[in-house]
């Protein structure tokens, strides 16, 4: 049973790339596709990026025989620094939830903060845990790992 409560996820990350670099991973369908939503057991068989605001992406990872979407559309974008995205997984959950990426350069690389919400708080835990995995592709991706 859930309360209903809903919260905000936030996700710091340090990478070691440029804050350009970091940025164009997730709007490079070639890129994108080796991280962003990919899990170990799946395989990413779509992965469609249309990245200016009021553009959509929609990535599919095939898990188990049956496929998981993530679509959603871009709210901002603006290289290098913002990106920001709605983002709804059909299979889970009827409504959409918000994303934003904020990149800021630091010394020897970026800074990247993950900015999700609303989330369930029965789930924030599962949800947080899922965002650093795919923040520890992308440094694999990077070449930082």
């Amino acid at each position: 049973m859930t309360d209903g409560a809903s919260i905000e996820i936030t996700v710091p990350r340090s990478f070691r790339s440029a804050p350009e670099r970091v940025f164009s991973a997730w709007i490079d369908p070639a890129m994108a596709r080796r991280f962003l939503f990919a899990t170990k057991a799946g395989t990413i068989v779509a992965c469609e990026i249309d990245a200016r605001a009021g553009g959509a992406y929609r990535i599919v990872d095939r898990r188990d025989g049956g496929d998981v979407e993530h679509v959603g559309t871009y709210r901002e974008v603006a290289a290098p620094r913002r990106l920001a995205f709605t983002l709804r997984v059909p299979k889970y959950a009827a409504g959409s939830t918000d994303v934003a990426v904020d990149i800021a350069a630091e010394t020897g690389g970026a800074a990247l903060v993950l900015t999700h919400a609303p989330v369930p708080a029965e789930n924030a835990e599962r949800v947080e845990n899922g965002w650093r995995m795919i923040l520890d592709a992308l440094a694999d991706v990077l070449g930082e790992r």
